[in-house]
This record gives C-alpha cells, sequence and structure tokens, in this order.
C-alpha cells in the first residue's frame, strides 16, 4: 500500500515538472509568433511589384528551377521578352473540335476565322 502511494507520488510531480518545463519552453515560442510587428510601407517605385498577377492573356513564364534546367537560351530569352515561345511563329491551326468551338467566344472564333491567332478567350 505504501509503495502503490509512493509510485503515484512519483508520477504526479513527474507530470507537474513536466508541465513545468513544457510550459516554459513551448510557451516563449508561442508567445514569440503571436507578438505584433509593426511594418513600413516602401517608397513608391516605378517598378510594379514582382507579386502582381499578370493581366489576363498575358504569359507568364514557368521559372521552376528544375524547369529552367532544360531550357534552350533561346526560348529563355523569349520568355525574359514576354513572349510566349514558339507561340509565335509557324502556321496557326484552330481547334475546331465541336466541344472546343462550344467554349469559344465570338470574337475568338472572328479571329480564328481570320487565320489569326486569338488574343480573347
Amino acid at each position: 500500500m505504501r509503495l502503490k502511494a509512493l509510485v503515484g507520488s512519483a508520477i504526479v510531480g513527474s507530470m507537474i515538472t513536466g508541465g513545468a518545463i513544457g510550459a516554459s519552453l513551448f510557451g516563449s515560442a508561442a508567445s514569440a509568433q503571436t507578438s505584433t510587428t509593426t511594418t513600413t510601407t516602401p517608397a513608391a517605385t516605378s517598378a510594379p511589384p514582382a507579386a502582381t498577377a499578370p493581366a489576363a492573356g498575358t504569359f507568364k513564364p514557368n521559372e521552376d528551377a528544375t524547369h529552367e534546367g532544360t531550357e534552350s537560351a533561346t526560348v529563355e530569352a523569349q520568355e525574359n521578352a514576354g513572349q510566349r515561345p514558339g507561340g509565335g511563329s509557324g502556321t496557326f491551326t484552330p481547334n475546331e473540335n465541336a466541344t472546343h468551338e462550344s467554349s469559344e467566344s465570338a470574337a475568338r472564333e472572328a479571329q480564328e476565322t481570320a487565320g489569326q491567332r486569338p488574343t480573347v478567350p
């Protein structure tokens, strides 16, 4: 009986000690994450921020490092110039599949009919 009380007291003491140590270690980390910070707004520049989304229909190159490693210098130069690599060369052949056609706007169909590369959805 006395042994059970001793073991029970040791367990309770260990739990309290462990809780206090955990609170001191993780309590400061949690408070550091929830602290408030003051940010300043940078001065205006003439260049737009890099995180702005491109306008609808604007080419956005794949800048993933794995993808970049497979590109030729010519393709990279086209991307850096804002051009879709290979998109402006060759003969344009529109997709005349019935399912695709049903989703096209009249403006796009008119461009395709005129033999132009579509610039509208």
